[in-house]
């Protein structure tokens, strides 16, 4: 209410309890008028009657929600279902226009607003989260893959002639395939074992280089959240040659914002050398539906080059969902997240290898990888995948999600592309392993509730084998006798 309204009030209810009522919301109003004049995440989050205010007041803006609107075009944000409009809050028209995903649309100043603030907030927790000196981002309503695919095209028109990705291996086929989606051939850099990790092997990177010729190369996409063995590829070595050989370097930071040494590894990177664009992903840094992406880096005019690459306007899902969870848990909830994420990376870690040595098995040193775990399945390999994949079937079925069982030497074919060893990052590993990782959101109860399961798992799948061995050594023995008798 305005103060003439709020006059009008007075005539109807005692004067006091209007101007009491008043100050309450006077309280609401002050929180959006910092947001508005600061652009910055909250340091304490918002009620959700603050954050419904605010999304009513963004609603209202719009020129499908106005009272006396008579729309005449093709696109006037109508919806047939009440359940669809209350879902978005009645913010119909997206974001964007068709020219740039980052305009601001004339009969949409709420959505466009909405815009605006989201990616202000997510800049702020970027610096926040540890990449200080990011200039510019914005979150575009398409998942990792797609997104790096956008950063891809939007190189094409600076290097015309490049035809090539250099690409150090990660057996995840959405990061794959967005640079053949885009159009380019991925040179595939193996990476080498140093002690149980596999790192980047920079010498073959810049070998490469030198072989195809730095013209002929579109960019270097490098990545650092991953699953373990496999550890971040080596950014400040890459962002270093990428800028002796003047060759753009692109980063998968899918779930790299959680982690402040993914980030360290990001900013370190374009302090010493050259990071043009590092795109993370929304639903696993925030725990928000999937969806959408961020696209961020240190040079602002290119990253506005990417943004008006996105043809056509686009879903504002994605935003809302990013902004009302920001706003909910402020930088100090956020913060807290982060925090919980790292100590339950350390708890996992001591509970997994103790269970590790009560099945004569091995947590894998990986001392790189802030994220992602791996346990040895020696005894469960014995030259068998039956007996790992099963192992991934009965986890599954107890109701595990996330965890990942590896078997050695699996072969899958990607775009044409042949992979050995696949989804370990390599040809040969030495073992097969099981994957877990302490990503944001996760809670004691889940890590213990996951190696409970895991034990009787793995104690189920050694009874098994060991029926199977005595039914062999039977099997073998009964046929000895008859060759004997015979």
């Amino acid at each position: 209410m305005n103060a003439e309204n709020l006059a009008c009030s007075e005539r109807l209810v005692t004067a006091g309890y209007v101007r009491q009522g008043a100050q309450g919301r006077r309280a609401h109003e002050l929180r959006l008028r910092a947001l508005l004049e600061q652009g910055k995440c909250p340091e304490d989050g918002w009620d959700e009657s603050t954050i419904e205010l605010f999304l009513q007041e963004l609603a209202i803006m719009d020129s499908n929600n106005f009272l006396g609107n008579c729309g005449v075009g093709e696109r006037e944000g109508r919806v047939a279902s009440g359940i669809v409009a209350r879902r978005h809050y009645r913010l119909i028209h997206g974001i964007g226009r068709s020219g740039d995903i980052s305009a601001v649309q004339p009969k949409a100043a709420g959505s466009s607003l909405l815009n605006k603030l989201t990616n202000s907030l997510v800049l702020d927790i970027i610096k926040l989260a540890g990449v200080r000196t990011v200039t510019n981002c914005f979150v575009v309503p398409m998942a990792t893959g797609m997104s790096l695919t956008l950063c891809f095209l939007t190189l094409r028109h600076k290097r015309p002639k490049a035809k090539y990705i250099i690409w150090p291996r990660i057996d995840q086929k959405s990061c794959f395939k967005s640079m053949i989606t885009a159009g380019f051939e991925p040179v595939v850099i193996e990476n080498v074992l140093e002690g149980d990790e596999l790192r980047t092997d920079i010498e073959a990177v810049e070998a490469k280089i030198k072989t195809l010729g730095a013209e002929n190369i579109l960019c270097v996409h490098s990545t650092t959240s991953c699953f373990a063995p496999r550890v971040p590829d080596r950014l400040e070595e890459l962002a270093v040659i990428c800028a002796k050989y003047d060759i753009p370097h692109i980063v998968n930071n899918a779930y790299g914002v959680q982690s402040s040494k993914c980030m360290h590894l990001i900013q370190q990177g374009a302090r010493v050398g050259r990071i043009d664009a590092f795109v993370q992903s929304l639903d696993k840094n925030f725990m928000v539906p999937v969806g959408g992406a961020i696209i961020a880096g240190f040079n602002e005019s290119f990253i506005q080059e990417i943004s008006k690459m996105y043809p056509g306007r686009a879903s504002a899902s994605p935003s809302l969902d990013v902004l009302i969870t920001l706003l909910s848990l402020g930088t100090s909830g956020y913060k807290q997240l982060l925090k919980e994420r790292k100590e339950m990376f350390s708890y996992l870690s001591s509970e997994l290898k103790k269970l590790a040595d009560i099945h004569n098995e091995r947590l894998l040193d990986t001392p790189h990888n802030p994220i992602s775990l791996a346990m040895s399945l020696k005894n469960l390999d014995e030259n068998n995948d039956v007996a790992v994949t099963q192992l991934g079937s009965m986890l599954f079925t107890r109701q595990v999600s996330g965890a990942r069982v590896v078997p050695c030497g699996s072969v899958q074919t990607v775009n044409n592309y042949t992979f050995k060893g696949f989804m370990s990052h390599t040809n040969n590993y030495p073992c097969a392993y099981l994957n877990a990782a302490s990503a944001i959101g996760i809670k004691k109860q889940d890590v213990d509730t996951f190696l409970k399961r895991l034990d009787k798992c793995l104690k189920t799948s050694v009874k098994e084998r060991k029926k199977e061995k005595n039914v062999d050594e039977i099997s073998n023995s009964n046929t000895s006798s008859e060759q004997l008798e015979g």
